[in-house]
This record gives structure tokens, C-alpha cells and sequence, in this order.
């Protein structure tokens, strides 16, 4: 028998892994689209996606790792710590920017996430995802 099948916390970490590679691509694949605001609502909520697994995915690793973390904050930073993720100061504007979702009715605040998003974001996500494939593939 894998030894992977024996443990849930594994297996919790291999399905978030998928997942997250999933809305990583489907949040690539709208900002290869022509701007419309119809596409800029649909890049913000993928983006609520890819910030809800990411670091869900982070949780679930600093876990196999020992490290206990709680919140999204915490998980970045003990993320950070172990040097799981680099640019700390793009997580934390991540953050912000999720924080600021719940406020997309307003125009301002809706081009303001899509922009950070596609300007740094995307690319934080991405190194993410490669990060998790990696982590996948270790024995």
C-alpha cells in the first residue's frame, strides 16, 4: 500500500495541491482575455479562489512540516519563515487586496484588485503552484 494512502493529512495536502493548480490556470487563462468588466469580476473572484487555496495549501504543508498556523496571516508569515514562499511584501498586498473583495461594488476598488492582481499576483501564485508541484513530487 502507498504510504500516502495511510495518511488523510497527505491526501488532504495532494487535493488541495490539485485544486489549487486548477484555479491558478483558470485565473491565467481571464487575464488572457480583452479587458471588459465582465472579465475584471471574473479575475477577482478567481483570485478569491487562488488566495483561499493558497493558503489553505500553505497550511496543510507547514502541517507536514510541524509548524501550526491558524489564520491566513499567520500562515503567510510562518510560510515566509520557512522560505515556502519569497516576497513578503506581495503576500501581505495579496492580503490587502483580498481584504478589500468584499468591496468590489465600488468601481475604484474593483480596478484597483484587478490591476495588483495582474501586476503581481499572478505571478506570486504561479511561483506558488510550482512551489506545490515540487512539494507534491518529494518522497
Amino acid at each position: 500500500m502507498n504510504p500516502q494512502d495511510m495518511n488523510p493529512q497527505s491526501n488532504r495536502f495532494l487535493e488541495r495541491a490539485d485544486d489549487y493548480a486548477k484555479v491558478v490556470q483558470r485565473l491565467i487563462e481571464v487575464y488572457a482575455q480583452p479587458f471588459s468588466s465582465f472579465m475584471r469580476d471574473s479575475a477577482i473572484q478567481r483570485f478569491e479562489l487562488c488566495w483561499e487555496l493558497a493558503w489553505k495549501v500553505l497550511r496543510l504543508k507547514l502541517e507536514q512540516e510541524g509548524i501550526e498556523a491558524l489564520t491566513p496571516r499567520q500562515v503567510f508569515q510562518e510560510a515566509l519563515q520557512a522560505g515556502l514562499i519569497q516576497d513578503g511584501n506581495g503576500w501581505s498586498g495579496l492580503q490587502k487586496m483580498r481584504n478589500l473583495t468584499s468591496h468590489t461594488y465600488n468601481e475604484a476598488l474593483a480596478e484597483e484588485v484587478y490591476d495588483f492582481v495582474r501586476d503581481t499576483g499572478v505571478s506570486l501564485f504561479v511561483a506558488l503552484s510550482q512551489s506545490v508541484e515540487t512539494w507534491r513530487s518529494a518522497p
